[in-house]
C-alpha cells in the first residue's frame, strides 16, 4: 500500500520503520517543526535517512497541508504520536482516510496523559486504540483495540515501553491492512463510558504525604519516568522513582507520622504515609543528579525522624512527555 505517516519521536520512527520493513511505499512523512535547541526528531531523521519526502509544517490546518497530502496520492494516512490538530479536510484526503493511535482503551482516558492516569488511579488494565480521527479530541470511531494488564509495581515507563509501544506499532500495521482491504469495522465510542483527563505535569505530580499509601505509591509509579512525582528535601525539589509499598497490618506496625523518614537501607529510604510505608530506590534532584534512596539520605544528611515536603517551592511547569527511565 502507499501511505503517508504523520507523527514524531521514537514511536513515529518505529511505525515508519515497520511499514518500510515489510515493503509498503511511504510517499511522505509529516513531522511537527522542531524547536530551536531541541533534540533532532527521530522520525524526521529516519525519514530523511530513507530518502523520503519530509514536511515540517507549523500546522496541519489550511491549504499548505492539504495540498501536500493530496499531491502524495496515498491510500492511507497513519497518525503515530501526533500532537498537532488534524482537521477533517486533511484526514479525509487519502483514498481510505486516516487512522490514529491512542494509548488507552477509548473512550476512557481521552487526552494527552492517557498512560499516566490509569496507573495513578490504580487501574489493573489499560490498552491501546486505533481509531478514525475526528475534530473531537480522541472521539472518533474505533477500528481495533488491544488490552494491557497493569501489574501492582508497573510504572508509566514499563507499561509504555514494554507493552503499549511495541503493541501499538503492530496494531497500526494490522489496522492499516484491515482498512485498505475493506475488512475493518468502525464502532462508535460509548459516551456514557467516556472520560477526559488533561496533562499530568508538576502540579499533579506533587506528593501529599498525608494521602493513603496506595495513592502515594500509584502517583510515583504513574509519573515514572515523567514528569516524576516530587517532594522537597531541605527546600530542594527531588523527584522519586522505583517505589515499593509496605502495608501496615496492625496499629503497632505504624512507625512514623506522614512524610517522616522511618528507615534508611543500603539502597533505599522508607517514608511513612497513611496505611504503611513507601520505599524509594531512586531519585533525581532539581540539578539533575541521580541518586539511590540511600544516596539521597547521605547527600542531604537525612536521618530517621526527619520529614519530607515541609517547605515546598512553587512548582515549575515541565513537559509531561515520556522520557527515558531514570537509571
Amino acid at each position: 500500500m502507499r501511505i503517508a505517516i504523520i507523527g514524531q519521536q521514537a514511536f513515529g520512527q518505529s511505525v515508519l520503520e515497520a511499514f518500510l520493513a515489510r515493503g509498503d511505499e511511504v510517499a511522505g512523512v509529516f513531522c511537527a517543526p522542531e524547536k530551536a535547541g531541541a533534540r533532532p526528531d527521530p522520525l524526521r531523521v529516519a525519514a530523511e535517512k530513507a530518502g523520503l519526502k519530509v514536511f515540517q509544517l507549523p500546522s496541519l490546518k489550511g491549504e499548505a497541508a492539504e495540498n501536500a497530502l493530496r499531491a502524495l496520492d496515498v491510500d492511507l494516512a497513519v497518525m503515530a504520536y501526533v500532537l498537532q490538530f488534524a482537521p477533517q479536510a486533511f484526514v479525509n484526503i487519502p483514498r481510505h482516510g486516516t487512522i490514529q493511535y491512542h494509548p488507552s482503551l477509548l473512550p476512557k482516558y481521552r487526552g494527552p496523559s492517557s498512560i499516566n492516569w490509569p496507573v495513578i488511579k490504580g487501574d489493573a488494565q489499560t490498552g491501546l486504540t486505533i481509531f478514525r480521527p475526528t475534530d473531537g479530541l480522541d472521539e472518533g470511531p474505533v477500528i481495533l483495540q488491544k488490552n494491557v494488564d497493569i501489574g501492582p509495581d508497573d510504572t508509566l515507563g514499563s507499561v509504555y515501553f514494554d507493552w503499549l509501544f511495541p503493541l501499538g506499532v503492530d496494531a497500526m500495521l494490522e489496522a492499516a491492512d484491515l482498512v485498505v482491504a475493506g475488512k475493518h469495522s468502525e464502532v462508535e465510542q460509548d459516551e456514557s463510558q467516556a472520560s477526559y483527563e488533561g496533562w499530568c505535569k508538576d502540579a499533579e505530580a506533587r506528593i501529599n504525604w498525608h494521602a493513603h499509601v496506595d495513592t502515594v505509591h500509584n502517583l510515583i509509579r504513574g509519573c515514572d519516568p515523567a514528569p516524576g512525582a516530587w517532594t522537597t528535601v531541605n527546600g530542594t525539589k527531588v523527584r522519586l522513582f522505583e517505589a515499593r509499598k509496605h502495608l501496615a497490618r496492625r496499629f503497632e506496625d505504624v512507625t512514623g507520622k506522614p512524610g517522616e523518614i522511618v528507615s534508611i537501607g543500603e539502597r533505599s529510604i522508607g517514608i511513612s504515609v497513611q496505611g504503611g510505608v513507601v520505599e524509594i530506590f531512586k531519585v533525581r534532584t532539581e540539578a539533575g543528579q541521580k541518586l539511590s534512596g540511600a544516596g539521597l539520605a547521605d547527600t542531604f544528611g537525612l536521618k530517621p525522624g526527619m520529614k519530607l515536603g515541609t517547605d515546598a517551592p512553587a512548582p515549575a511547569p515541565v513537559p509531561a512527555r515520556i522520557a527515558e527511565p531514570v537509571s
